[in-house]
């Protein structure tokens, strides 16, 4: 017993390492002012479970075993707080408002200067809060693993039903972000899932910053209420202007949603993945 309690003990000594390398990578994709030590902390907890709940026998990597419930344990502290303080969540609420109501009489997307000049705000306090708001929902869009290796090992946490609920959301937003625009989608995998700078993304579409920030929140808009159409259809706003171009191009977009969906129940395919709707960007 000594012996395993003293192996147990330097594996999680070796693999410490790994759990501020997991929080480094994920600090970056969250607002500031969330906590990199509440992170760290919730970290080594779930290195020390992962450590006494092994089974090497399993043939699956200690690091490997270990990172997916560090990795699960740090998804749960980011999503027990609000990432985006509570100025910065009212303002996006402003901001969002503004944007359907400039839309609804302008009958397109306002621009971010538009709508900073409506609020009496600033151009640079309009992007800002934006991209609080949409690192906050980064983890949405990449929170799920490349693999079954979650649903294979032992874990505390999500019930079966919880599961089973995240993996339809999970396929429902790969087939709406398959069924973006080109520029929106081109938008959503350069800056959520490589991480590109808005100025490389920009300079690809022969665009501004400005319009880049504007389509990034067109992009998550549309995503948002595809999701809702399909799984939550009371939460769905009605369009200002029913037969206006825009609310036509937004039924458009459901409708293609919906039948990628219907296309992919005929012909199931493998666990659900966001790579496969990026690469019809490339």
């Amino acid at each position: 017993m000594k012996q395993a309690g003293q192996a147990t003990e330097e594996l999680i000594t070796a693999t410490m390492p790994l759990v501020g390398h997991i929080v480094r990578e994920m600090a970056n994709r969250v607002p500031s002012h969330v906590s990199r030590d509440d992170l760290t902390s919730a970290g080594l907890a779930a290195l020390v479970q992962a450590a006494h709940a092994f089974e090497a026998d399993r043939g699956v990597p200690f690091a490997r075993y270990a990172a997916t419930r560090i990795r699960g344990a740090l998804l749960d502290e980011l999503r027990s707080v609000d990432w985006a303080s509570r100025s910065v969540r009212r303002r996006a609420r402003d901001l969002d408002e503004c944007r359907h109501r400039m839309a609804a009489t302008l009958g397109r997307v306002p621009t971010n200067a538009e709508v900073a000049s409506a609020l009496g705000m600033s151009l640079d306090e309009v992007v800002a809060n934006d991209d609080d708001i949409a690192r906050a929902q980064v983890l949405s869009l990449q929170g799920a693993p490349d693999d079954a290796l979650d649903e294979l090992l032992p874990a505390d946490g999500a019930t079966p039903e919880q599961l089973l609920e995240h993996k339809e959301r999970l396929t429902y937003m790969v087939e709406a972000v398959a069924e973006l625009p080109e520029r929106l989608r081109v938008v959503v995998s350069g800056y959520f899932l490589e991480e590109r700078p808005m100025a490389e993304i920009a300079l690809e579409l022969g665009v501004s910053e400005s319009r880049v920030s504007q389509l990034r929140a067109e992009a998550l808009t549309l995503l948002r209420e595809a999701l809702h159409r399909e799984l939550s259809p009371e939460m769905v706003k009605p369009a200002a202007k029913p037969d206006g171009c825009a609310a036509r191009r937004r039924e458009s977009y459901f409708a293609a949603v919906s039948a990628r969906h219907a296309a992919n129940l005929v012909r199931p395919a493998a666990r659900p993945s966001l790579r496969p709707a990026l690469d019809a960007t490339a």
